[in-house]
């Protein structure tokens, strides 16, 4: 203990002794994250690295090694650890909503997601895409998470929180790695990573495949028996057609590449997501389409010169490309639908093609005693440039579809929506001022201005207070917004929903007080307190009769508060505890009603024990409690449920060669997420029972 805190406190006395410069913060910040180690070391929060306890912000980290440690395969698994971060899934697919703080909503687009710091946000509903079908963790070697708001910083849906997931390079693939796995549900996945050095540069590549047939538990109703049982006394009504109970359905395919390569000042990456044959999980419109499938292409690409030479300059240029796609083959109702009038089901094949272009601008100066500047300009082009849509209905006044005597295209003529285009120019600025010994004030502003909905401002503050050697204490306000997306401003000829082109961004402001705290060497924990004010938010109100649309208007408000405590114990060397809780309460200004649909507690515990030579066992239990209804829905509260995994590891088998073996839902709990309301699922989502999956992993 003494060695440790001589590292933290010696530099720290002669940075106070030379009056704070810029290079006696580097190095105070360099011994610090040799004290805490790598895994606590964070980039999101100002956009440079620095030890995770002395951020502005409150912020997880999780790495490579974590992620294997928990036994997860792909990302959802691994952001359901965070505290006050909980993963829910939608009927469309099961696609994740990551419902941080009690923000629930169906598409999901209060969390801004990049992929090394490059939003994927997809405008046409403005989630990740429709068509997600997973993310597998091999090529991951870090996720950082940001709880809280990060406009000033990041600009539109970094309201509830951010999700970065920083990729492997040469600094975490040497040579040639290869893996393979099969699990449950006819699951299987194959891997393959390579990095060095070639012609001077830095290279790496990594490659994955999977395939799974998805999880099978029974949806026991679904809005076709709804259908079916309001025509049951009517005079032509034959026999039921609604295909519940069944099961739900999940198999896709997915391929996934990257490479990332950095020679000098300069580093270029590229990335593919493939995804094929998707399921329809519960159904599109909560009836169950075994027959339906989606797939999707999304390419990234990003060029980046970085100099740091220049005396008290530290600059970053950035070019980057995204391509996103979506391609849909579904059944909304099943064969036999509306008395027999749909013989083949009512079918709706919607396609939506977007590319989004970035150029990006930002420097850190440093020649300011105390101070550490940065400023950044930049713009970003969203296009949805294609839609086509082929259906065999169209909808009549009051709601009921109407056969069009085939599958008719009418991409031209009726589609859900047309091609919108939408640019954001932007400048940004922030100031890290260390103004005392031991105290530090991160402010910041950013000013986006959008093509279709206006003009948004967002600040920040944080101070940051050193409390004692081993305490810190912070105080964090912080302004976000969420921008309208396509679907909700240009949505025509939908069956249900329409766009308003009038729509305001959703607005948050967030108060927060966090403290970390390091009794010792073996011991870290933090607590984080938060309050929150949602206004602007963007929700589809029902028309006037007698119309049977809704449309989407900016209507009431949200307010939230709670809080999340962690801890980190390393009870020996062979021995580690890692767990968290979290809590909140958010509740509809309007109806002075719960929120609804987020759970108020969360537990979150595993153990990492390496019981002898090379062989590690991890268990791991979830606890998620105390979910409401929405307004309006009078179905009783959902149950608590409990989720216990274990995974067994065996390394350096000829030291090559790793061995794994997991098992998820140990005791086959009956856990269930929400379906939309008022109810058309009424039993919810059925989440996975009992699985497993074993793996090997070879060093070349």
């Amino acid at each position: 203990m003494k060695r440790t805190y001589a590292r933290v406190i010696i530099p720290a006395l002669m940075c106070a002794l030379i009056a704070g410069k810029a290079s006696c913060q580097s190095s105070e910040e360099s011994d610090l994250a040799l004290t805490y180690g790598d895994e606590e070391i964070i980039s999101i929060a100002t956009g440079t690295t620095q030890p995770i306890s002395r951020a502005p912000a409150v912020a997880s980290v999780i790495t490579a090694s974590q992620i294997k440690e928990m036994g997860a395969t792909h990302l959802d698994q691994v952001l359901e650890t965070v505290p006050g971060l909980h993963v829910a899934v939608s009927t469309r697919g099961y696609n994740p909503i990551y419902t941080i703080r009690g923000i629930y909503s169906e598409t999901n687009p209060q969390v801004l997601m990049l992929i090394n710091g490059i939003p994927i946000t997809n405008v046409f509903v403005g989630d990740r895409n429709l068509v997600w079908g997973g993310m597998p963790v091999t090529s991951i070697a870090r996720i950082e998470v940001i709880r809280g708001p990060g406009s000033a910083v990041y600009g539109a849906d970094a309201f509830a929180g951010v999700i970065n997931i920083i990729t492997k390079s040469t600094e975490n693939i040497k040579g040639t790695e290869a893996g393979g796995r099969l699990g449950s549900f006819n699951s299987k996945d194959a891997w393959l990573l390579h990095g060095g050095k070639y012609a001077g540069a830095d290279v790496a590549f990594s490659l994955e495949y999977g395939t799974t047939h998805g999880q099978h538990r029974t949806i026991e109703t679904d809005a076709q028996s709804a259908l079916d049982t309001q025509l049951a006394g009517a005079p032509y009504f034959a026999s039921p057609v609604s295909l519940a109970p069944g099961p739900v359905n999940l198999g896709r395919k997915y391929l996934d590449a990257r490479f990332d390569s950095s020679w000098d000042n300069w580093r270029l990456r590229f990335g593919y997501q493939g995804r094929r044959d998707v399921e329809t999980g519960a159904g599109v419109a909560q009836a169950l389409d075994p027959a339906g499938s989606n797939k999707s292409d999304r390419y990234n690409a990003d060029l980046s010169y970085h100099l740091s030479t220049v005396r008290n300059w530290d600059t970053t240029a950035r070019l980057s490309y995204f391509h996103t796609s979506m391609l849909s083959n579904l059944t909304l109702f099943p064969p036999g639908a509306f008395a027999g009038t749909f013989p083949n089901g009512v079918i709706g094949n919607p396609d939506v093609y977007e590319r989004h272009a970035r150029l990006d601008f930002s420097t850190f100066y440093t020649g300011w005693l105390r101070h550490r500047i940065r400023i950044g300009t930049g713009i970003n082009n969203s296009n949805l440039y294609k839609v086509k849509e082929t259906k065999n209905y169209t909808i009549l006044p009051g709601g009921v579809p109407v056969p069009l005597g085939g599958i008719v295209d009418v991409s031209n003529s009726a589609a859900f929506m047309t091609p919108h285009n939408r640019t954001d120019r932007y400048v940004f600025t922030q100031d890290e001022w260390s103004f005392a010994n031991d105290w530090a004030l991160t402010a910041g502003l950013r000013y986006d201005s959008y093509s279709d909905f206006g003009d948004t401002l967002n600040p920040r503050a944080a101070l940051v207070w050193q409390t004692a050697y081993n305490l810190t204490s912070k105080l964090l306000y912080g302004r976000a917004f969420r921008a309208p997306s396509f679907g909700e401003l240009y949505n025509i000829n939908n069956p249900v929903s329409l766009g308003n082109p009038r729509l305001k961004p959703e607005t948050i402001d967030t108060l927060e007080v966090a403290f970390d705290y390091q009794p010792s060497d073996k011991v870290r924990t933090g607590l984080n307190l938060f309050h929150y004010r949602m206004g602007n938010i963007i929700r589809f109100v029902p028309d006037p009769a007698p119309a049977t649309t809704i449309t989407a208007q900016n209507t009431g408000d949200q307010t939230g508060y709670g809080l999340e405590w962690e801890i980190s114990w390393s009870l020996s060397d062979t021995l580690k505890l890692n767990a968290n809780y979290a809590y909140q309460h958010s509740e509809d200004v309007t109806t002075s009603t719960d929120a609804g649909n987020a759970p108020h507690n969360e537990i979150y515990g595993r153990v990492d024990w390496s019981f002898a030579k090379d062989w590690s066992l991890n268990p791991q239990i979830i606890w998620v409690g105390k979910r409401q209804r929405v307004y309006g829905d009078t179905r009783l509260p959902l149950k608590d449920y409990t989720l216990v995994d274990v995974t067994l590891r065996r390394s350096k088998i000829k030291d090559h060669l790793e061995f794994a073996v997991s098992i998820h839902n140990l005791f086959d709990a009956d856990a269930r997420e929400p379906s939309l309301s008022p109810g058309l699922i009424p039993n919810d989502l059925p989440l996975a029972g009992r699985s497993f999956y074993a793996e090997l992993h070879y060093d070349i």
